[in-house]
């Protein structure tokens, strides 16, 4: 039997406070969303107007915060970011948090960038609104001309991912931003058996011959002319993505990161299993069924949501493409 622990620290200038009691924990995390988040919520038992007077005068926004869980003493870090805003609903007070995400939420200068590149775009960001960030980026997208106008670091990497496909995401405790294509970072590997340590399953088997899908880019060029590339099969669904301005051998990269996801056999869908094995966004999941062999394989993990309270730890992990 194992007992539940955690451990939740915020710092302020410097100042240390960990917090007491909490009723529950939630930490969605996504290779498809740009930011990681955290929802705290205290118990309704301590919160009357004292505990919530003297938390409010230790931590605010922008209030740096470090999650913790795990079992026996055995923690794992799960979350580290920023307060984002503090909410209050009758006798229930809930803490949201947000990555480094939050930092980018700023305005950045106007500017046209030109020929331009996904690092060079992140590292104009980088530049204006934290130079201790660094940067990882493997997807050798090319603009031809990027403009920025009147947007947050946070509208122009929310942009560039639309447009790209692009995996971004923050290591925020080693203050990295990554840019990557789809599907290729990978970060560790996990193995589940739906005869061992999955609790709950809402996976189905597909086959690929089912999920047909057309992508077409277009792309409009510095003298306004549009151009476009396709990939995938006719006959199912089409999907259409304009881009910037960039060349025909870069608009098939995004048509082909856009499709990826459609072009395997094997399972969608996500399932629940406990805090450990530890899981997160870009392991590979090893996932084995000893009464169908055939379905046997190994799957990119693209979000994980996991939960922690009074009747356990609950870890939510939704499959993304089959790399074998």
């Amino acid at each position: 039997m194992y007992s539940m622990d955690w451990d939740i620290r915020f710092y302020t200038n410097g100042k240390e406070h960990r917090l007491k009691a909490i009723a529950e924990v939630e930490i969605i995390c996504s290779v498809d969303n740009l930011a990681d988040t955290a929802t705290i919520v205290l118990p309704e038992a301590v919160m009357n107007e004292v505990i919530l007077n003297d938390l409010q005068s230790k931590i605010g926004r922008g209030s740096e915060v470090v999650i913790k869980l795990g079992y026996d003493n055995n923690l794992e870090t799960e979350f580290t970011g920023y307060i984002e805003n503090i909410t209050t609903n009758d006798s229930t007070l809930k803490i949201l948090c947000e990555d480094a995400l939050f930092l980018f939420r700023v305005a950045v200068k106007d500017t046209e960038l030109k020929p331009t590149s996904l690092k060079a775009i992140a590292q104009y960001l980088v530049n204006q609104i934290d130079p201790q960030f660094k940067i990882n980026c493997d997807y050798d997208i090319n603009y031809e001309k990027f403009t920025i106008h009147q947007a947050t670091g946070f509208d122009v990497l929310r942009k560039i991912q639309e447009e790209t496909k692009a995996n971004i995401y923050f290591d925020t405790a080693n203050k990295m931003l990554h840019i990557h294509p789809p599907y290729v970072e990978k970060a560790g590997d996990v193995k589940f058996s739906f005869h061992h340590n999955i609790e709950e399953s809402s996976l189905e088997f597909k086959r690929a011959i089912d999920k047909n899908v057309e992508v077409t880019v277009e792309s409009t060029d510095l003298r306004g002319k549009v151009t476009s590339v396709t990939e995938g099969v006719t006959g199912g669904d089409r999907v259409v993505l304009k881009v910037g301005p960039m060349s025909a051998a870069d608009m098939r990269k995004v048509a082909k990161a856009a499709l990826v996801k459609n072009s395997f056999d094997g399972y969608e869908g996500t399932f629940d299993s406990w805090l450990i094995p530890v899981v997160r966004p870009t392991y590979t999941a090893e996932m084995l069924d000893m009464d169908y062999e055939f379905k046997n394989g190994r799957y990119y993990v693209v979000a994980v949501t996991t939960k922690f309270g009074p009747d356990g730890g609950i870890r939510t992990t939704t499959l993304g493409i089959k790399l074998s």
